[in-house]
């Protein structure tokens, strides 16, 4: 029994390890391209992520190929994230899942809500909506790592599967919404390529060449198609074994793949997409620029959103008997916790590259980004801090 107790707490504390880690990585990757960004070197930082790079059946910028092909990788990892815990971890049974995934929901619609509020009379901007209704979980933690055990393992498991959670709703938001005109023709083969990677499954198929073999022409259909490419890897995941039979649990295909890929996500795939599109010029920045309603409503949505959605959520969920608090973490612990979720970082970013295609409008999700993320990381560290320091 202890065994059987041990082993998924090993794989949290390794999970939380890695993506603390990322965070603080990604913390410096983003300081760097606002360095770059605001240096001698920024017109060649640019030209560098503009520059075409050519490869068989595809041409595309070196920043296309970061967020669309290397992104693919990111969500593929998340995917698998999100099958182990949905079969096997903390979101496998509705009480265990029931007060992260109120909370998310929560912490996605009123951030979505203020945003639109803010930007109601700028109908060009509204496609911006679902921005600050994402909560990076590599930034969070890294955060959390600062405060070392200060927090409670309960609180950080918490954080953890919400933002799958949050991760799980953006990735949705992003298939419907973000969409533009669809190749028949390329979806069609995408889903070939979809039936073929469930066969596999079906007949007990344990080596990951041909599902990687496989996923990487379901991520080129999909290219094509029209749904943003990175899907593909969320649509790889799932079809991934969890369990394989004759194998340890260690062992199965799902486990491998996640422990092999997570390292490179969290020094190398985070790290590059944070410097490639964090780079924000202050050039000819004032205040007026950042009150104009996409940068205010983004910072206001992941500021005073996600504390409010995260939070009132929370509260009604234990309130209604749906859900319990975290075990040993008191009101200002979570209420500290839901200030971070208004980091939002990597899918902010992302999903801002996919609703505004001007650099101008893209400058303003930045800033936006930047400012909220800021604001909440500061508080909900400080909260955290000063609530630890207090009861010791």
């Amino acid at each position: 029994m202890r065994d059987t107790l041990r082993r998924p707490l090993s794989l949290i504390a390794e999970f939380l390890q890695l993506e603390a880690a990322a965070g603080l990585l990604l913390m410096a990757a983003a300081a760097l391209a606002l360095v770059v960004a605001n240096s001698p070197a920024e017109p060649i930082y640019r030209a560098a992520l503009s520059a075409d790079i050519g490869l068989p059946g595809a041409s595309l910028s070196l920043l296309h190929w970061i967020n669309d092909g290397l992104m693919a990788i990111y969500f593929l990892l998340v995917g698998l994230e999100i099958k182990r815990e949905l079969l096997v971890g903390e979101l496998s049974s509705v009480k265990r899942a029931a007060l992260p995934g109120i909370a998310a929901l929560g912490g996605m619609v009123v951030p979505a809500l203020i945003y639109l509020a803010f930007n109601w009379n700028t109908p060009a901007t509204l496609r911006g909506w679902a921005i600050p209704a994402a909560t990076d979980i590599a930034f969070a933690l890294g955060v959390l790592a600062l405060l070392g055990s200060r927090v409670p393992t309960s609180l950080k498991i918490f954080l953890t599967a919400l933002a799958i959670l949050d991760d799980l709703g953006a990735i949705l938001i992003i298939a419907v919404f973000y969409t533009a005109d669809l190749s028949l023709t390329a979806l069609a083969l995408a889903a070939a390529g979809l039936a073929v990677l469930y066969a596999f499954n079906r007949f007990g198929v344990r080596h990951l060449g041909p599902y990687l073999a496989v996923g990487v022409l379901v991520w080129c259909a999909v290219l094509a198609s029209g749904i943003h490419a990175t899907l593909a890897g969320v649509a790889l995941a799932f079809t991934i074994p969890l369990r394989a039979e004759g194998l340890a649990e260690e062992r199965a295909p799902l486990q491998r793949l996640e422990h092999g890929l997570h390292p490179w996500v969290a020094y190398g795939i985070l790290p590059v997409f944070g410097l490639a599109n964090a780079g924000l010029s202050f050039e000819g920045l004032s205040l007026a620029a950042f009150l104009t309603p996409v940068p205010l409503g983004i910072a206001a949505g992941l500021f005073f959103g996600k504390q409010i959605g995260v939070l009132g959520a929370s509260w009604l969920a234990v309130q209604c008997g749906w859900a319990q608090w975290p075990e040993g973490a008191h009101r200002w612990q979570i209420y500290g916790v839901a200030l971070l979720c208004g980091i939002g970082f990597t899918m902010s970013l992302f999903i801002g590259t996919l609703a505004f295609s001007s650099d101008a409008l893209q400058d303003q999700v930045k800033l936006g980004v930047f400012s909220g993320s800021a604001i909440a990381a500061v508080l909900g560290f400080l909260v955290l801090r000063f609530t630890a320091a207090r009861n010791s």
